[in-house]
């Protein structure tokens, strides 16, 4: 871990990178921190040079970082208000929060409006690869590659261009231990604040709490720490665990505290750690509330070295009454697949025909238009079958860049290539080891991987970059493609032999203008959106909700539903035109529902764009970001939008 290091002399900084560049060698005068010389040599290692000729910015473009946002957006919006809190302990101190995906793509940034503007002009911006191999040395890509936060400030950048900058970042895991990103906080380097390394770290911290605790929110958590008052602190562990009494998760806190390994999850027993049983447990809990008991436990699995922890119990009453007084019943059995069946022949008909194939070895190809919602199908197909308790690990073909769609999918060995994280990746199909491997978009993925993919599949094997030894691999396929296969076979651009292995079974998915349930599929929405406010729509929207040809399917209802409820009022049961975003009216205007839609509406989008901005704001007491998040926009596009329409 690189900590907060003390202000150092450009010149000097300079000076000791063009020694490294010219000789190999940094001058023994401490300068130079061990973190940043390795980041240093491996940025040259990747062709970059500190001044000349810039490298050209990696960039995403429109349409694969909307689908990479798409994919990420569980993690975005568990961070997005971690985000909010950071930027607001430093406002006015310009700088921007950043979160960057696990390869360093930038994906969201909120920020002082001058300093975004400095930044666009050094590709600080979403869609921008920061990954250190092709930004050379930086907080994100250098806390990636170093697998530990870090800071970065001024000189010790390793392109020139950068040194204006001071950065600090620390990376973010999963539940289950996998890198999901980074947490990062750039601003000029003039204006460095001690505290901001802190900051980032703790931010980042509660990203990772508030997953696990959505991840697990049915499980028993077990809190402790070595003090009694550490319990509900940054630096508790927390273990959850299942009704069997297995740990189904550990965040990091616990798993260093335990010595615990990402393997044991989901199969280690509660008393290989703490010397006591699930139900003597929550019989504590349920006598003695919140009270932390001080109990022994292996700080390693099968050593014999002994400690002692305070632990406090959480968990609804209904399942201590179960655990204490009775055997664990089964888990029941949810029926995803039944949740999508509202009423459409064609899904009813798919749905059919995936549930008798869901416990048999059979690839199975979803094809439909973007936005029909192809991954919520093979998610629910996934979590109605056997391997439900197993991870469901979705890839999205086209959101990756090409260069590193190779390690992302197959892993890599430690230090397989310049800018890989130093203790390796095991790639997405290993990650999908006993459960369900869906690959999005595959009729994007380029030939060559298509070849590497269809090996692993002949030979359920995968041997990770840089490495010699094969892995055995065990999962369900899901496929899925906007695309025609067999044309883009004809076409070479597709392998015929790949075709045939994925699509043991296909599965067509309809159209949103093609589904016979659309009021149906509405009502169900508003209720998923709004629970228990029977909520409709105005029946002149439902005339041309009716009516439209809906080009982004499922998802751009959704996502104009979502807006819609997020505007209503409380006391508001009716979603009128005024709540509905205004590229959709306008849409709703061009193709075809002119008759339908009121002539205000269409006379003067710009009233309604003030309507709707207005009531976000009176929604949000005023405060600026939120009625930016309730939008849907930046605080910066907001804030132009309100120059625009003549509000201060």
């Amino acid at each position: 871990m690189l900590s907060p290091t003390p202000r150092r002399p450009a010149a000097a900084l300079r000076q000791a990178r063009n020694q490294l560049l010219e000789s190999g060698q940094l001058p023994y005068d401490n300068l130079v921190g061990p973190v940043i010389a390795r980041s240093w040599a491996r940025s040259q290692q990747a062709g970059l040079t500190p001044v000349g000729r810039l490298p050209e910015v990696q960039y995403l473009n429109a349409s694969q970082l909307t689908r990479l946002i798409a994919h990420q957006q569980e993690f975005i919006s568990h961070a997005r208000p971690i985000m909010e809190y950071l930027y607001s302990q430093s406002r006015d101190s310009g700088s921007v929060v950043i979160l960057a995906d696990d390869h360093g793509v930038l994906l969201q940034a909120v920020g002082d409006a001058d300093f975004l503007d400095r930044a666009e002009r050094v590709a600080l911006t979403p869609g921008a690869s920061w990954n250190e191999c092709h930004r050379g040395t930086n907080a994100i890509g250098t806390a990636l590659a170093e697998a530990a936060p870090v800071v970065i400030n001024g000189a010790e950048h390793f392109l020139e261009r950068n040194s204006f900058l001071t950065c600090a970042a620390a990376t973010v895991a999963a539940p289950d231990g996998r890198l999901l990103g980074v947490l990062d906080i750039s601003g000029d380097q003039r204006r460095r604040h001690p505290h901001t390394f802190c900051l980032v770290r703790t931010a980042a911290q509660m990203i990772e709490n508030r997953l696990f605790e959505v991840y697990h929110s049915g499980d028993v958590h077990l809190r402790f720490h070595t003090l009694a008052e550490g319990i509900g602190t940054l630096t508790e562990g927390v273990l959850a665990l299942s009704r069997e009494g297995l740990i189904a998760g550990a965040n990091p806190a616990a798993i260093r505290q335990l010595g615990l390994h990402s393997a044991d999850l989901g199969s280690l027993p509660l008393e290989s750690v703490f010397h006591l049983r699930l139900s003597e447990l929550l019989d504590w809990g349920y006598r003695r509330g919140h009270e932390p008991m001080l109990v022994e436990h292996t700080a390693r699995p099968g050593r014999a070295s002994i400690s002692r922890l305070f632990v406090r119990v959480e968990t609804s009453r209904v399942v201590r009454q179960v655990a204490v007084s009775q055997p664990t019943p089964p888990t029941p059995r949810t029926d995803a697949l039944a949740a999508l069946d509202i009423g459409c022949d064609l899904i009813t008909t798919a749905i059919g025909k995936a549930r008798k194939v869901l416990d048999k070895p059979i690839p199975v190809l979803l094809q439909g238009e973007s936005g029909v919602g192809k991954e919520v199908f093979a998610n629910a197909m996934h979590n109605s079958g056997p391997r439900r308790k197993h991870p469901f690990i979705a890839v999205d073909c086209s959101a990756l860049p090409e260069n590193l769609i190779e390690a992302e999918l197959f892993g890599y060995s430690p230090g397989a290539f310049t800018g890989a994280r130093r203790e390796g990746s095991p790639g997405r199909i290993r990650e999908a080891q006993g459960g369900t491997l869906f690959l999005d978009e595959i009729g994007d993925m380029p030939l060559v991987m298509q070849t590497r993919l269809l090996r692993v599949l002949q030979q359920r094997q995968v041997t990770p970059l840089g490495g010699s030894k094969p892995v055995a691999v065990d999962f369900a396929l899901i496929s899925a493609t906007h695309r025609n296969l067999r044309m883009e076979m004809e076409a070479g651009r597709f392998r015929a032999d790949l075709y045939y292995r994925i699509n043991g079974m296909t599965l067509m998915l309809p159209a949103l203008r093609e589904r016979k349930d659309f009021p149906a599929l509405l009502n169900h929405l508003l209720e998923d959106l709004l629970p228990g406010r029977r909520v409709a729509l105005d029946a002149s929207i439902s005339a041309a909700f009716a009516d439209f040809f809906w080009p982004g399917n499922l998802r751009q209802l959704v996502n104009a539903l979502r807006t819609a409820c997020a505007l209503i009022e409380s006391d508001e049961c009716h979603i009128g035109w005024q709540h509905l975003p205004d590229d959709l009216v306008e849409e709703l205007r061009r193709h075809g529902s002119r008759r339908i839609v009121p002539t205000e509406v269409t006379e003067n989008l710009q009233d309604v764009s003030a309507t709707i901005i207005s009531r976000a704001i009176s929604l949000s007491g005023g405060n600026m970001s939120e009625a930016a998040r309730r939008l849907g926009i930046s605080r910066n596009t907001l804030y132009r939008r309100l120059k625009k329409i003549g509000r201060s």
